[in-house]
């Protein structure tokens, strides 16, 4: 395993795995004559990314499978965007590679003496085999398939053309890690979001014209065909922000990407497009809760992206925006009677961000009957059993003692009872 271990350094394309530490740390227990210390420490941190990851198995495999499917090198960002030809230079040279990353598959585990080698050949983390359910790593099955290849189905080269297609289809580095992203002003770059809002498309109660519309507008993006940015608009708690985020759940193996950004990171905008630009998955850009006071001139940055701007857009990338206000920047009376002399003027101007949306949705709020459909269905899915009189009598309680109906209140109220209270507000 030392010379396997060796051969490491003859990498050309996958030369990143050679910067990290847990194959510095292998590399190291392979020329050791004897375990030591470094191999408890090892297996250690090992143990640990298990349990973070909740990938079951054996760990030191599934380990480097990670490495090697979220590795960002020149074949597999460019594999990202387009098939690399079998016939290529650069799919020649990840032959070469995937020659020596078989090796050290097939005998990373054999590093480890016999007792540490019982636990993380097959480890169960804590939290059950949570690889099903996590994006980042749910795809190691995959990997595993490629690399392994028990039944002996692929050739060094079928074995390239297929770990191509791979990266395509679930792309390289923080596209293959993560399905949402954020804008670290800090660190001026674009991170991942560790842990996402699952929602799913069927948790929002109603709206299916509006989900309709957004599925619609989203497929065409995915599949190339014209599409638009889309405003979303209705009052608080309707499903607006749910909406956008379960789309981008719903379509994640298709390689859409949530990036989500606020409004004090505006005038990084050009900076982020930049960025996105270059990556090969479509991207919703989704800002939350957008609106402006008169003094913020921010709105100005955002409108001349959208549409007036010398730079354009990039194809990859379409705006999904959430508001409580229909136009977006505040508007006053003195606006339509007050002194300036071209007050239209001023209306157009403060209007023309909302129209650069292409489509805008609208989610009111919804009518008593529709309030209690949303209460028994989010009722039934978290096993409240009351009858049908019972929940509408306490939910009737509930929507008075509160700020109106929406689908955000009718969800506090059933995770109340589902707490244990019998009825907040007992006659």
């Amino acid at each position: 395993m030392a010379a396997i271990c060796t051969e490491l350094n003859q990498l050309l394309v996958f030369r990143n795995l050679l910067g990290d530490d847990v194959v510095n740390g292998l590399q190291a227990l392979a020329e050791a004559d004897t375990a030591d210390d470094n191999e408890y420490a090892l297996a250690a941190i090992l143990i640990e990314w298990a349990e973070a990851t909740g990938v079951a198995g054996n760990i030191p495999e599934n380990y480097v499978l990670g490495l090697i499917g979220c590795d960002s090198n020149i074949f597999s960002s460019t594999a990202e965007k387009l098939a690399v030809k079998a016939e290529s230079s650069l799919q020649q040279a990840v032959v070469h590679d995937i020659a020596i990353l078989k090796k050290l598959l097939a005998g990373v585990s054999t590093l480890f003496s016999a007792d540490v080698r019982a636990i993380i050949a097959d480890y169960r983390p804590l939290t059950g085999d949570a690889a099903r359910k996590s994006r980042n790593f749910r795809n190691l099955a995959v990997l595993r398939d490629l690399f392994f290849d028990v039944e002996n189905k692929y050739s060094p080269q079928a074995l390239a053309a297929a770990l191509a297609r791979y990266y395509h289809h679930y792309g390289c580095g923080k596209l293959a890690g993560y399905s949402a992203f954020k804008w670290d002003s800090r660190e001026r770059e674009i991170v991942g979001i560790e842990h996402t809002d699952p929602v799913q498309l069927s948790d929002i109660i109603g709206y299916d014209y509006q989900k309709n519309e957004l599925i619609r507008n989203t497929e065409a993006f995915i599949q190339g065909r014209p599409a638009n940015n889309v405003l979303l608009v209705g009052a608080r708690g309707t499903g607006k922000s749910s909406s956008v985020k379960a789309v981008a759940n719903h379509y994640f193996e298709e390689g859409l990407r949530l990036i989500e950004i606020a409004k004090s990171d505006f005038e990084c905008i050009p900076e982020i497009m930049s960025v996105l630009r270059q990556w090969g998955k479509k991207c919703i850009l989704f800002i939350d809760d957008l609106s402006f006071e008169e003094f913020e001139a921010e709105y100005k940055v955002l409108k001349s992206l959208i549409d007036g701007g010398m730079e354009i857009r990039p194809d990859n990338v379409l705006i999904y925006a959430t508001s409580n206000r229909r136009n977006l920047i505040k508007e006053t009376w003195d606006d339509r009677s007050g002194d300036e002399l071209h007050r239209q003027d001023t209306i157009n101007e403060k209007i023309s961000l909302a129209d650069r949306f292409g489509i805008t949705l609208f989610y009111p709020l919804p009518n008593q009957e529709e309030y209690f459909k949303i209460v028994e269905d989010i009722a039934l899915r978290n096993g409240i059993r009351l009858t049908g009189d019972e929940l509408r009598t306490k939910a009737l309680r509930w929507e008075m003692s509160h700020s109106g109906r929406s689908g955000r209140l009718a969800k506090q109220f059933i995770d109340y009872l589902a707490g244990g209270s019998s009825d907040p507000y007992p006659e």
